[in-house]
């Protein structure tokens, strides 16, 4: 589960090892016990579970601090006795996240219901791309403020930061081997389940990264296809060619009052001159 800190694993492993993944696994228990039974106090749990009330209070202490439960009065039904009600612990949002989610399913069958509305087949397919565009659209926005805030040598930068900060765990770095440009590496992806039945959801997102950054992009590789990482090819727009200084060339030095070549009228003896609008007699 997400919530659960990284173990602090000695060089040999060993027992210290094994003793955070003893602690995961009760806190685990303690967090599915509350899913399943609802707001629970400590001697409900230590009831429950078999543990004594002291581990079950130092096993929600450190779910509260992760913030996958939280703590509020027991509401009391009837004549109250004396003394304050007894705490509960309750689920929060993130809690509740940390557990199996039917969304992808969910998102599953609404793509299927829109195509089959649509009249399935390539009607079918057609309405559900036009989907994955309108929902990456809404996506860019906040996408394109932060490409357009950054210089164009930090922008693919920019960009996997943007992705980042909605779940994809997103880098970018310059392209291996002697290719010109960069990879943006999304490391996850929030709807690969449905990614996997409806690829328009991808090929949405490689046409807006291409929007975004003004120039053509590669899509390498998906998590939905079985890849380990979603891997986008942006070339560099090519530079200007160098001088042997390390500078542009510049052009040959003219004679006094010779035409630039660039600028040179051309005359009808000169064979490449254009012969638009002529009359061809």
């Amino acid at each position: 589960m997400k919530y659960v800190g990284e173990a602090r694993v000695t060089p040999q492993g060993g027992p210290q090892e094994e003793s955070a993944t003893g602690e995961r696994s009760t806190r685990n228990r303690v967090a599915r016990s509350i899913l399943d039974h609802g707001p629970s106090t400590v001697a409900d749990l230590a009831g429950r579970l078999g543990l004594t009330q002291a581990a079950v209070r130092r096993h929600l202490d450190a779910l509260v601090t992760d913030d996958v439960v939280a703590a509020r009065d027991q509401r009391v039904y009837g004549a109250r006795t004396r003394g304050r009600p007894a705490k509960v612990f309750a689920l929060t949002e993130c809690g509740r996240d940390a557990f199996d989610q039917s969304y992808d399913e969910l998102a599953s069958e609404a793509l299927r219901w829109i195509a089959r509305a649509a009249g399935g087949g390539a009607a079918g397919e057609a309405a559900v791309a036009a989907f994955a565009r309108d929902r990456i659209e809404s996506l860019a926005e906040t996408y394109r403020a932060a490409v357009e805030a950054a210089p164009p040598d930090k922008r693919t930068e920019a960009l996997a930061k943007a992705l980042t900060a909605d779940g994809y765990a997103a880098t970018a770095r310059s392209a291996p081997g002697r290719q010109r440009g960069e990879q943006l590496c999304q490391h996850h992806c929030p709807v690969v389940h449905v990614a996997e039945q409806f690829p328009q959801l991808c090929e949405a997102e490689t046409e807006i990264f291409s929007r975004l950054l003004g120039t053509h992009v590669q899509r390498l590789a998906t998590i939905a296809h079985g890849d380990g990482v979603c891997t986008t090819y942006i070339p560099n727009v090519p530079a200007a060619p160098e001088g042997p200084d390390g500078t542009e060339p510049r052009e040959p030095p003219r004679a006094p009052h010779q035409a630039s070549p660039k600028t040179a009228p051309r005359t009808a003896r000169d064979p490449s001159a254009s012969t638009a609008g002529r009359n061809p007699a």
